[in-house]
């Protein structure tokens, strides 16, 4: 009988032993997923405030590159506008020329003037019996003539180019050599 009850003991402790790796088998992939859920639970509010952080900075990043962009447009169109700068400059330099020479005729006419009031030739024409007539005013027609410009160049005429410049300042000239 030792064999036998030897043979009982065996078995009990081995159908024991196997029933424990049975119950750790079952239970254990329900302790696995345990664990898991309660990683994710822990893991998943940090998780989740990263992603509303990522999206709001790709916005942002978004944002700024619409902004680089834009201000590269606005820098390639400054460039291109640097010739129609040239030209307002010219027609600066050349409408302050033109407004100084009016100047300087209109005090060369004042000196005339003063100087024919004054003159010899009037002193002594006042005890002839020929009547001289006056030299026409000119002041006037400078004046107009210098409004006409300032209208021609001016932000009203709505074109700056030099080649309506040029047909002005033409325009000009006939009107200064029919005066003379």
């Amino acid at each position: 009988m030792s064999r036998a009850s030897e043979l009982i003991f065996k078995t009990r402790k081995t159908s024991g032993k196997i029933s424990e790796n049975v119950h750790i088998f079952a239970n254990d992939p329900s302790l696995a997923f345990f664990r898991v859920q309660e990683h994710v639970r822990k893991v998943l509010p940090a998780i989740y405030e990263k992603r509303e952080e990522v999206f709001q900075l790709q916005k942002n990043l978004q944002g700024h590159c619409y902004d680089m962009e834009y201000g590269v447009e606005a820098l390639k169109t400054i460039e291109k506008s640097e010739p129609l700068f040239s030209n307002v400059q010219a027609i600066l330099k050349t409408s302050i020329f033109l407004k100084q020479q009016l100047a300087t005729e209109e005090n060369r006419m004042k000196i005339i003037k003063e100087s024919i009031k004054s003159s010899v030739y009037k002193r002594f024409s006042a005890h002839l019996a020929l009547d001289l007539p006056e030299l026409p005013d000119f002041s006037g027609v400078i004046r107009d003539t210098s409004q006409r410009i300032e209208n021609k160049i001016g932000p009203a005429n709505g074109r700056g180019d030099a080649q309506s410049f040029q047909s002005n300042l033409g325009e000009l000239q006939r009107s200064y050599t029919t005066l003379h």
